[in-house]
C-alpha cells in the first residue's frame, strides 16, 4: 500500500496541477492482426484446426510535465485489446514484471475471446543537477549494446521471437546517474522487489579510442553478477559485445556466463547487413532438459546454448524497406526465418507486412512456435 502511495503522489501534477505546468503530449496506436498455424500442434497452441487468428491493439499514451528548473515528470499509460481464440503463452507473455513492486496494471474485460488490459508503464520523476540527475519511478533502465540479445540488460529484456512486444516493461527504482565527463558516467540502481527483497547494481561507462565500454555489477535475484560491454568501429565495420558471469550467492558452485559478440556492415547506403552470436550458458544443450516452464514464466528468454542471427535490410526508395532475419539454435538445428516489408505512408503513419516461418524436429526449442503472417499500423502523435 505505501508504494502505491507513493505512485499517488508522484500523479498529483497530473492530476490536479495540469494547467500550471509546460508539458509536451505524445504517444502512439499500433494495430497488429496476426494470423498463426502449425501443421503439427505444438503443446504450447491447442487449437481444434491448428490454426489461429489474433488481433492485439497497443495505444500509449505518454503526457511529460516540465515541472521546476531541471525536472521533469514522465508518464507513459498503455492500452492492450486483444481478441484471441487460441492460447498465446508465448506470443503475448507479459508475465515477466517482477521488477515492478507496485502493481499498476489493470483488467477491464475478460469475456467471449475479448481481452482488454491498461498498466501504468512509465511513472518517474526526474531531476537534474550540474553533476548528473536522479530518477525516481517507474522507468526503463538500458544496459548492454546488443541489437538481438542484451545479457547485460538486467532489468528490461525481450525474447527476440517475441515481436509483439514493442516497449521493454518499466523498473520500479532509483537511478543516480553521475558525470565524470563529456563521455563517461556512473550509474547506481537500487530495486526493491516483492517479498522484501532488493536488486542493486551499478554500470560505469567511458569511451576509449572511439569504443564505448562499459562494466556492470550487482545482486539480482539472489545472484552476484559482474560484466562488460563494448561498442565500437573496426575499420568501416561496427562491432559489439557484452557478457556477464552470474554465480549464486548460496552455492558460488551454481554459476553460469553469457554473451553476445555482433558486427554490422552498411556495404551501400542501400543494403545493411547484421550478424550476431550469443551463447547463452544458463540454457541446456539436451532438448530434454529444457526448462519450459520458465520460458513461459518469463524467467528466461531462450532454451538451448548456442544461437546465431543474421538480418539484411535493403532500401528500395525513401519510403520502401525490405528485411529478412534468420535466428537458429545451434544446439537443436532449430530456428525461425522471417521476412519484412515496411512502407512509410506519411510522416507519422508506418505499415508492416510480414511472414515468420518456423521449423526444427519435435521437442526441438522453435518446433513449439507456430508459423505466422502479420500485418502491422503503427501511428505516432
Amino acid at each position: 500500500m505505501k508504494y502505491r502511495l507513493f505512485y499517488l503522489a508522484l500523479l498529483i501534477p497530473y492530476i490536479n496541477l495540469f494547467s500550471q505546468f509546460d508539458y509536451s503530449f505524445s504517444g502512439y496506436v499500433v494495430e497488429l492482426p496476426i494470423f498463426a498455424f502449425d501443421k503439427e500442434r505444438p503443446v504450447m497452441f491447442p487449437s481444434e484446426d491448428n490454426q489461429m487468428f489474433f488481433n492485439l491493439t497497443r495505444i500509449r499514451l505518454r503526457p511529460e510535465f516540465y515541472l521546476w528548473e531541471a525536472a521533469r515528470l514522465n508518464y507513459e499509460h498503455e492500452f492492450d485489446i486483444l481478441y484471441s481464440k487460441s492460447n498465446n503463452e508465448i506470443l503475448f507473455n507479459d508475465k515477466n514484471v517482477s521488477r515492478q513492486i507496485v502493481n499498476l496494471r489493470w483488467q477491464a474485460v475478460n469475456e467471449n475471446n475479448f481481452l482488454l488490459t491498461h498498466y501504468i508503464d512509465r511513472l518517474y520523476l526526474r531531476q537534474g543537477f550540474n553533476w548528473g540527475n536522479i530518477t525516481i519511478g517507474r522507468q526503463r533502465i538500458a544496459f548492454g549494446s546488443g541489437r538481438v540479445w542484451n545479457p547485460t540488460d538486467l532489468f528490461n529484456p525481450i525474447n527476440p521471437a517475441n515481436y509483439s512486444k514493442i516497449e521493454k516493461d518499466g523498473v520500479d527504482a532509483i537511478l543516480l546517474n553521475y558525470f565524470f565527463g563529456s563521455f563517461t558516467n556512473a550509474e547506481l540502481v537500487y530495486n526493491p522487489i516483492k517479498g522484501g527483497k532488493t536488486n542493486a547494481g551499478f554500470r560505469f561507462r567511458t569511451n576509449f579510442n572511439e569504443f564505448d565500454l562499459s562494466a556492470i555489477g550487482g545482486y539480482f535475484d539472489s545472484k552476484i553478477v559482474g560484466g562488460l560491454d563494448f561498442a565500437g568501429n573496426l575499420f568501416d565495420a561496427g562491432v559489439r559485445g557484452e557478457g556477464i558471469i552470474s554465480i549464486n550467492k548460496d552455492d558460488a558452485s551454481t554459476k553460469f556466463l553469457k554473451f553476445i559478440l555482433g558486427a554490422d556492415y552498411q556495404f551501400t547506403p542501400k543494403l545493411y547487413v547484421m550478424i550476431e552470436y550469443h551463447f547463452n550458458g544458463e540454457g541446456k544443450v539436451d532438448k530434454f532438459n529444457y526448462e519450459f516452464m520458465r520460458l513461459i514464466n518469463g524467467e528466461i528468454l531462450n532454451l538451448s546454448r548456442n544461437y546465431l542471427m543474421i538480418n539484411t535490410s535493403y532500401m528500395f526508395s525513401p519510403i520502401v524497406t525490405a528485411s529478412a532475419s534468420h535466428n537458429r539454435n545451434l544446439n537443436d538445428g532449430s530456428g525461425f526465418a522471417g521476412i519484412n516489408a515496411s512502407y512509410s505512408a506519411g510522416d507519422n503513419f508506418y505499415i508492416n507486412v510480414g511472414v515468420l516461418s518456423t521449423y526444427g524436429d519435435i521437442f526441438t526449442e522453435y518446433w513449439y512456435y507456430p508459423h505466422s503472417v502479420y500485418f502491422q499500423a503503427e501511428y505516432y502523435f
